[in-house]
This record gives C-alpha cells, sequence and structure tokens, in this order.
C-alpha cells in the first residue's frame, strides 16, 4: 500500500468536524463521519463528503432540536450526534448511528463513567436520510449509544441492525409496509448491569445470523436473526481480555477479530491466559469457532489492532499472483 495523499484541513474545510470515525465508500465518493466539532467538543457533528481524489465537497451536519433541517423527530431526542454510517441504495435510504463527543472520548474510562455529568453526553438517536439528496428524513429515539450499524443483504430485508454500547441491547431499524422507518429493541446482549459494552457487529450473508462482539467481557456472541423481530442467542465464546472488530468472509465460514477500541480505553492488563492486543483467525463450523491462529500486537510492536479490510481476488476480476488467494490490511492505534 502507497499513500496516495492526506487531507490535513479537514476540520476547517468542513466547517468543524472533529474525530473522522467511519470511511463509507459510495461510487465516485468517499462519506466520512465525525464525533464531534470544534466549537464545544460535544457530540454535535456531521457527514463530511468527499471525492474519490479526496476533494472536498461538502458537509451534512446531524439533525438538532434547534435544527432539524425538514427530519421528522419521532420522538423524545434530537441530539445531532453521530457515529456510524450504512446506505441501503434500492430504498434510497442512509443510516446514521451516535456516539459522543470529545470531551468524552479523550477522558480517561474508569472517570468518565465515575462522572455523571459525562454519562449523560452520550447519542440516543439513529438517523434516516434521503441518500440522494443527502437530507435527513427522520431521527429515531435508540438511547443507549447505538454505535455500528449493518443492514440486511437481502433484496427484499429491508431493515439493519444496532447495539447500544451502555443499554446492552440489539436494535432492529426498519420499514414498515407503507414505507416508514422505525426502531425496536429486539434482544438482550449479556447482562446489561456488568456493562459488557457491544462495539462491533456483522450480519452473515444470508441474513440468518448476527455477530456481536462486546468489548469489557471479550465475549463473541452470535444471534439468530431469521426472524428479525425476534433475535436469539445461540453462541457465545471468549475470545480475549477485550475485542472490538469483527469481519467474517462472504461464505460465514471464518471470523477474523481485533482488540482494540480507544487507545486511552484500552485494557492495560489481561488476566493469566487472556490476550490483551491481538488479530484472531477463526473458522466456524456452524456450531462452534476454532482459533486457526493469533498474532500478539504488542510482542510484536504493532501497536493495538483495530479496523481490518479484507480482500478477495475472487470477487474482483484482477489477476491473482500465485499463491495468494487474498489479502488484508490491519489499522492500529498507538
Amino acid at each position: 500500500p502507497r499513500v496516495h495523499k492526506t487531507i490535513e484541513d479537514f476540520v476547517d474545510r468542513s466547517g468543524g468536524v472533529v474525530g473522522p470515525h467511519t470511511s463509507y465508500a459510495m461510487p465516485g465518493r468517499m462519506l466520512i463521519t465525525g464525533l464531534s466539532n470544534d466549537k464545544d467538543h460535544g457530540g454535535v457533528t456531521g457527514m463530511v463528503e468527499y471525492t474519490n481524489e479526496g476533494e472536498y465537497i461538502a458537509t451534512y451536519w446531524m439533525p438538532t432540536d434547534a435544527d432539524l433541517q425538514g427530519a421528522v423527530k419521532s420522538g423524545s431526542f434530537a441530539d445531532g450526534y453521530g457515529y456510524d454510517v450504512r446506505a441501503l441504495p434500492r430504498r434510497n435510504v442512509l443510516v446514521t448511528s451516535s456516539f459522543t463527543g470529545w470531551n468524552n472520548y479523550m477522558m480517561d474510562l474508569g472517570q468518565m463513567m465515575a462522572d455523571p455529568e459525562a454519562m449523560q453526553r452520550f447519542g440516543n438517536t439513529v438517523v434516516v436520510w434521503d441518500l440522494h439528496k443527502r437530507q435527513p428524513k427522520k431521527v429515531l429515539d435508540v438511547p443507549g449509544a447505538p454505535l455500528e450499524i449493518r443492514c440486511a443483504w437481502g433484496s427484499r430485508n429491508n431493515y439493519c441492525f444496532t447495539t447500544t454500547a451502555l443499554t446492552s441491547k440489539i436494535w432492529l431499524i426498519y420499514e414498515d409496509d407503507g414505507g416508514d422507518w422505525h426502531a425496536k429493541p429486539v434482544a438482550d446482549i449479556g447482562v446489561a448491569e456488568q456493562i459488557p459494552l457491544p462495539v462491533d457487529i456483522s450480519i452473515s450473508a444470508d441474513d440468518s445470523l448476527l455477530w456481536v462482539d462486546t468489548w469489557n467481557d471479550g465475549m463473541a456472541r452470535v444471534f439468530d436473526i431469521s426472524d428479525p423481530h425476534n433475535a436469539k442467542e445461540i453462541y457465545a465464546e471468549k475470545i480475549g481480555a477485550q475485542i472490538n472488530m469483527l469481519s467474517q468472509s462472504w461464505d460465514g465460514k471464518r471470523v477474523y477479530f481485533t482488540s482494540s477500541l480507544l487507545s486511552n480505553w484500552d485494557k492495560r492488563q489481561a488476566a493469566d491466559g487472556e490476550d490483551l492486543q491481538y488479530f484472531k483467525s477463526y473458522t466456524w463450523d456452524g456450531e462452534k469457532l476454532n482459533l486457526q491462529f493469533s498474532i500478539d500486537f504488542l510482542a510484536a510492536g504493532l501497536g493495538m489492532p483495530h479496523q481490518m479490510r479484507f480482500g478477495s481476488y475472487a470477487l474482483y476480476a484482477k489477476h491473482r499472483p500465485a499463491g495468494e488467494d487474498s489479502a488484508v490490511s490491519v489499522a492500529a492505534n498507538y
């Protein structure tokens, strides 16, 4: 990999968006969500759109009570917070979630969780947008900091999932027969009082399973979502002292995990026999995970592994070098 361009004026050019998080590719475009702003370092933020060449196009601020931008406020919240983004192009829908601002995510985790005021500064919304117009249409109440969003793959499955970090629930974001969008909790993840802290999620290619990682207890859980309105946990496995991102192969037979959430929130010690900072590869036989290999990032001096991006030559009309079936890039926190 080679660096093509470094964007050094993201905050100024965007009009004050701070904390770029999700880079979401669309035809000829890259949409980048923010976590905060440069005015008060709170959670109000926006999305920033670039060309594939890295040229700035526009900023889209999240709707707030003070400026709904034409969106319908369906419940109690319109907080303007942001985090992740996903699209259902055939429904002309973009969906965003909400986390917390710079003032919180730069704090020590223990200090923040002991601060009642700080714990009030988390997002409680999912926003449904008009994809083509980039305009918010409806603000949905999803209390408890909804993080990652994943949308169903099936051509008739008009729904997405998210999980709430503070209340440890799976939420279904779905379109009804009349074309209106709603949000409702469909399952608990572990015991909320123990703060498992769900982070990353992944939907299997046939829309039958939802993988859920919970950072604080280092667990990977699998839910049966064949009925998306009634998700049921069917498997759980301890992966390490902590866990964050996961990625699965299209055939569902391989699952990969990394460990780092935020460098200043990550655990500094692990119990005996538990891995702290790692990249792990498993096979999934439909009933259980089977470890294939593990890389200790601390021992290797590689930092704290976070995001993964996989490629497969089988998916593209590209010559495959001899002996290579796929490629993976892992980004680390330092």
